[in-house]
């Protein structure tokens, strides 16, 4: 996934004219299309105006292509109501940096206040808008428009789904200045279509820090400058992390950077030397910091920026308030080591046709990736008198928890030595355990669907007393699959409501503090995590704090996509995944996808980068990796 999202970051830079679907917009507006870098015709009246290419027409809701730039056009000299709302409406999705063009049409004062870089309103489709009838109104015609809400974007540049179909509604006041028709009341936010939303903004993960480890906290920055701040991409980026993070994510982690900490004034652009170092200056409050701390500060700056760029990035530097003199520094491998994040795994694990855990190493090399043949997984479970359903491995892959083929007992066992199969850590009278999965730190999560037990539990360490975790939001919806997230603060849950359909939610892990292990925890804020979807089947954390979902849309077919945890979909559908009802990722994007596939009995199958799908284990599966 991130090669495609490299490969098209190259192509923006590549100066081509790209095709472009579209049809008019109901009421008459027009947009100016052209490619990345040309320079500008000036064309009069509501036409469309580009700076290179012939003219296209095109409607905001019809996918227009991220390679090509859309300027709005200037309100014509005595201009309709009518037109000039439509106008309006499209410029506003205009690639117009400081949205000039959008402003024309509005009052002297409105445009002087309308600040709609602060918040974006995503809708599915783009917007209606029809006049306000049956009122007179001493001071103009007013329209409403409307649309189904899809999203908001809120000031701190984080996606939130919206759900049950809200709808979107305003109301555009129209005056007449100097015998022009102006609007006097424009929308709150930048309104959107989500086609128009994706070819002006990128999603990028800034990070933060949860028990020593870093936590991808999803955001959206413009493609280009901001509107109002005027600020590039990565400055945007940065801007956004010294902010803080999102307000669903807030309680759970923490920042090293202190209260007050932003750019050095007048930085509008980040870049990077020779040596493929990125420095950043920020103000005072940045300066009185030891060096310990300056390095996480920097270890934050180095994660965020290197996942938002195509290039390399191996060194940051942070620069005090006089902007020249170096604060500290910390390069790629140190702070591989400061963000502590999880080991490359060695194995991969699935369950045999023999209901066997087992495990295979996959060997990597610069011309092939193999898998050697499949081993049983060490210690006492060889000798297991249950068949096993599934399993979770520790990500020092010295324990392995495993609930039996009939779903009574969940067990967990040592990868390390021989000995006997202990007592079950967790019974289920009517045999309805889900998979478990470990955290981050070290404890082992599992759902029960016994009528009589149902809900969430937690075993602290894998060898405490099982507690049950109070889930806010579950509203009577059974958890059939779960998956804690490789930073030990969110848990993606498959919930079942009543039609037996499945949807995957996401809820924040909070631990109190100073309390212990063995305190009880919590499940809070779930929210939707693939929207979009009429049902999933399947789902795994994957690279970059995101998620990788098997599942259908309304009226389509099976497949496995990539989504962002905020629950925005970011790239397309894995080749050839259909007929999955179960797939593993790993943090290590070296590492194959590996799922299992019902389909003929073909069984474990495995996805390297760059590569197709290739049979591993003819009647294999629950394919885990540690986690």
């Amino acid at each position: 996934m991130e090669d495609a999202e490299r490969a098209s970051a190259d192509a923006r830079g590549a100066r081509r004219v790209r095709p472009v679907r579209g049809a008019r917009r109901a009421g008459g507006g027009f947009r100016a299309l052209s490619a990345l870098g040309a320079a500008g015709l000036l064309l009069a009246g509501c036409a469309s105006m580009p700076d290179r290419g012939e003219i296209r027409r095109v409607e905001a809701s019809q996918g227009v292509d991220s390679q090509v730039r859309v300027f709005g056009v200037p309100p014509a000299d005595k201009a309709s109501a009518a037109d000039i709302v439509d106008g309006f409406l499209e410029a506003m999705t205009s690639d117009d940096p400081q949205l000039a063009t959008a402003r024309k049409y509005l009052t002297e004062d409105a445009a002087k206040d309308w600040k709609p870089g602060s918040a974006v309103t995503v809708l599915s489709a783009g917007l209606d808008r029809v006049p306000v009838q049956g009122e007179k109104d001493p001071d103009g015609p007013r329209w409403k428009v409307t649309g189904k809400k899809l999203a908001t974007v809120d000031e701190r540049s984080t996606y939130q789904p919206e759900t049950g179909g809200k709808r979107y509604e305003e109301f555009l006041q129209l005056v007449q200045v100097n015998k022009q028709w102006r609007i006097a009341t424009p929308p709150s936010s930048l309104v959107l279509s989500e086609s128009d939303f994706q070819r002006i903004y990128k999603p990028v993960n800034k990070y933060y820090f949860a028990g020593g480890r870093l936590v991808a906290d999803p955001v959206y920055v413009r493609q280009r400058s901001d509107p109002d701040s005027r600020a590039d991409p990565t400055t945007q980026t940065v801007q956004s992390l010294l902010a803080g993070p999102s307000k669903w994510l807030g309680p759970v982690v923490s920042t090293a950077f202190p209260t007050g900490t932003q750019l050095r004034e007048g930085t509008k652009s980040l870049s990077y030397d020779g040596q493929n170092t990125l420095r950043v200056p920020l103000n005072k409050e940045g300066d009185n910091v030891g060096q310990p701390q300056c390095q996480k500060m920097a270890t934050q700056l180095l994660y965020t920026v290197r996942d938002l760029t195509a290039s390399r990035l191996d060194r940051v530097e942070l620069l005090r308030s006089d902007g020249k003199s170096t604060h500290c520094w910390v390069t790629g491998s140190a702070a591989a080591v400061i963000a502590s994040r999880p080991p490359s795994p060695e194995h991969q694990y699935y369950v045999d046709k023999d209901f066997k855990l087992v495990r295979m190493v996959l060997n990597v090399n610069a011309e092939e990736q193999q898998q050697d043949r499949p081993e049983p997984a060490p210690g006492p479970l060889a000798t297991a008198p249950f068949k096993v359903g599934s399993a979770a491995v520790t990500y020092d892959e010295k324990r392995a928890a495993v609930v039996s083929d009939d779903g009574h007992g969940l067990y967990v066992v040592t990868l390390t030595t021989a000995g006997q199969m202990p007592p079950p850590a967790l019974t289920s009278k009517t045999g309805k355990l889900t998979a478990p999965s470990w955290d981050a730190q070290g404890d082992l999560w599992v759902a029960d669907l016994d009528p009589q037990t149902v809900g969430l539990y937690r075993i602290p360490g894998g060898t405490g007393t099982p507690q049950k975790v109070d889930v806010a939001g579950l509203d009577g919806g059974r958890i059939t699959a779960l998956k804690a997230s490789p930073d030990g603060v969110r848990l993606a849950l498959l919930v079942e409501r009543e039609g037996g359909r499945k949807n995957l939610y996401i809820g924040r892990i909070e631990r109190p503090e100073g309390k212990g292990d063995a305190s009880p925890l919590s499940v809070r804020e779930l929210r939707p995590a693939a929207p979009q979807m009429a049902e999933v089947t399947a789902m795994s954390w994957a690279p970059r704090g995101r998620l990788l979902v098997v599942g259908r849309e309304s009226g389509g077919v099976d497949q496995a996509r990539y989504m962002l945890a905020d629950g925005s979909m970011v790239a397309a559908s894995l080749p050839g995944a259909t007929g999955l009802s179960a797939i593993a990722a790993t943090e290590d994007e070296a590492k194959p996808v590996v799922a299992f596939s019902g389909e003929d009995g073909i069984g474990i199958v495995w996805l390297p980068p760059g590569a197709q799908w290739r049979t591993v284990a003819a009647g294999g599966r629950a394919p885990v990796y540690p986690g």
